[in-house]
């Protein structure tokens, strides 16, 4: 299939407004991709490359364009193929050599074809063809229904793999990640207690998320983002391989903690992961202890219908006690506040609330699962920062920050330079400049990649934010790297949170 059929899909989507018309231009285009092509235009389609990394920036691209030919003939398995090309170009002279390649493959493309690479390429590709539109897009082009589609999405986390597949095929199966399922916010206990009745509230670890796969002696651990981390946390491998069940998937967080029992920063649990040397070392001096949650499957049967609360039996029943977080089951508000302040003390975040007539919804974020955190905060994106002065002079400083747009791209919300160490800034402005797409006067804009968790005092109306909202006196928490840009709060989160009134016991609306 030409490229020049998805720009044009491309450009329509944008300019459509209702949400059954933009389906109908995806299925359409689906319909005409071949096999092999179908993973590459989702994606594209989508805003993003299949690729991971492509080590490309603004400048580079910028000296590929120019010349441009009137007859589209570009085809879209080639430009993956360059581009997994380029992805693989490393070393001494790689630069040159990614230029080379990038202007072999632009000066074939027409200039609407150029324009849409170079957004596709730094992130800018707004058409809102986003991940809810394009599984229904995919049911359509397929005649499946779009709940089937979704669920088999869900479970693998590849919707291309699922539109040219057999969904018959896409159950859960061991050492395939699944998934996570994902939580809400609520400001406090009574609202989350007010939204499910009775429920299970469970101390809010900081920590890695994990799960975990185990068959016989053989135990794999995957990420948030469904990465194998197994070499770096071997206390996870033991402890699991240690317990009965032959086969079991279970979702928990790994965490370090103080000889006392209190947990350290959630950037100490995190440098424990991606390490592949000095792995017993790091043991040593940061030991890993696992907590699990949920148990989404054991010896040959899936979980994942079943309600929570018969998950969280059979999980107690080959878990030990001391590998599950706090827990307590309950309706009473003064009850669940006093919990609330028991794992405060304790160093936790707070709580989860959780449903305890819930299936286990892999991928989605449902009102099943409700977070109750201390803090005001907030996962937002970066998508600019500004050179500092003074005694930043040298280093990328002050973050413009963007809620998530469900409808395509991001929402300023503000800026902010406070919360920032000097390592911090060191590692801040690295980054910042690898992920480069353009420069206005002291402004880097970037690709938008990064997600940092912000704390705030609050919002207020502003004339000055697309949103129409802004932070008030943000600082940076931490960056998420266990988090992509997909997992950022919405601006709907942020425009409830701003017309929620104040709660009377802790503030103004909390968020996590």
């Amino acid at each position: 299939m030409l490229l020049n059929q998805l720009v044009e899909t491309s450009r329509q989507v944008a300019a459509t407004s209702g949400r059954l018309a933009k389906i109908n231009l995806l299925a359409a285009l689906l319909k005409q991709a071949r096999p092999e092509e179908i993973e590459t235009t989702i994606a594209y389609l989508s805003g993003s490359v299949r690729q991971s990394k492509l080590g490309v920036g603004w400048a580079t691209l910028q000296t590929v364009r120019g010349q441009t030919v009137s007859a589209p003939s570009l085809e879209i398995a080639e430009v993956d193929e360059a581009l997994e090309r380029l992805a693989k170009t490393t070393g001494k002279g790689s630069a040159t050599a990614k230029a080379q390649l990038l202007g072999s493959v632009f000066s074939r493309a027409t200039a609407e074809e150029q324009d849409f690479l170079v957004r596709l390429m730094t992130g800018e590709l707004r058409q809102g063809a986003l991940e809810g539109l394009m599984v229904e897009a995919v049911a359509k082009a397929r005649a499946l229904p779009a709940s089937d589609v979704r669920r088999a999405a869900m479970l693998v986390g590849n919707l291309g793999a699922v539109a040219r597949g057999d969904l018959a095929s896409f159950t859960v199966q061991l050492f395939r990640p699944i998934r996570p399922m994902l939580a809400q916010t609520a400001t406090d206990v009574q609202e989350a207690l007010e939204k499910l009745g009775s429920a299970a509230l469970e101390y809010k670890l900081d920590g890695a998320r994990i799960q975990v796969h185990k068959q016989s002696d053989e135990v794999r651990v995957y990420s948030r983002l469904l990465n194998d981390v197994t070499v770096a946390v071997p206390e996870v491998v033991d402890a699991v391989r240690d317990l009965a069940p032959n086969e079991l998937i279970l979702d928990g967080e790994a965490i370090t903690l103080t000889a006392d029992g209190r947990p350290l920063s959630f950037q100490v649990t995190m440098s424990r992961f991606g390490r592949k040397l000095n792995v017993e070392g790091l043991r040593g001096e940061l030991p890993l202890t696992p907590f699990f949650f949920d148990i989404l499957y054991i010896d040959g049967d899936s979980l994942l219908g079943e309600p929570y609360a018969k998950r969280s039996e059979i999980l107690a029943k080959y878990v030990p006690e001391t590998q599950r977080p706090p827990r307590l089951l309950t309706a009473d508000g003064r009850q669940a506040e006093g919990f609330f302040n028991a794992a405060i003390a304790a160093g936790h975040e707070g709580l989860m609330a959780k449903s305890l007539d819930a299936p286990y919804e892999a991928g989605s974020r449902g009102a099943a699962w409700i977070k109750i955190k201390q803090a005001n905060t907030l996962d937002l994106v970066v998508l600019a920062a500004e050179w500092g002065h003074g005694r930043r002079h040298g280093w990328l400083s002050n973050l413009h920050l963007g809620a998530r747009d469900p409808a395509g791209g991001f929402v300023m919300l503000g800026k902010t330079f406070k919360g920032m160490t000097d390592e911090l800034l060191k590692w801040q402005t690295n980054k910042l400049q690898e992920l480069e797409v353009r420069r206005e006067g002291i402004v880097v804009h970037v690709r938008p990649e990064l997600v940092v968790e912000v704390a705030f005092n609050g919002l207020q109306e502003s004339s000055i934010y697309p949103g129409g909202l802004a932070l008030r006196f943000a600082r940076v928490v931490r960056y998420r790297e266990d988090k992509k840009p997909e997992d950022a709060d919405t601006i709907e989160t942020v425009r409830y949170l701003h017309l929620r009134p104040p709660s009377p016991q802790r503030g103004e609306g909390a968020r996590g």
